[in-house]
């Protein structure tokens, strides 16, 4: 269990930090951080994190594939955990 926090909260931060930098990047015209890699980093449990990321630095708010998908992967994380403590 321990093992599983410190993943979740690394990947969630990671793809916080992802959010705001491609937001940062966007805003200064610089390379982008690909939609695909910013969906697989909520996918692979990082969907706290995307979602503070959204909200924070209002980014990707209005592309369907993130305001839909990102909030259902967060629901499905927490049925995962929930089932994994407690079992």
């Amino acid at each position: 269990m321990r093992i599983l926090m410190w993943y979740l909260i690394i990947v969630n931060i990671g793809t916080w930090l992802a959010f705001g930098l491609d937001k940062w990047k966007a805003k200064t015209g610089a390379w982008r951080i690909p939609e695909r890699v910013l969906l697989l980093l909520a996918l692979a449990g990082g969907s706290v994190g995307a979602m503070a990321g959204m909200m924070l630095f209002r980014h990707k708010t209005r592309k369907p594939k993130f305001f839909i998908s990102v909030p259902v992967m967060f629901v499905l994380h927490c049925l995962i955990v929930a089932a994994l403590v407690l079992r």
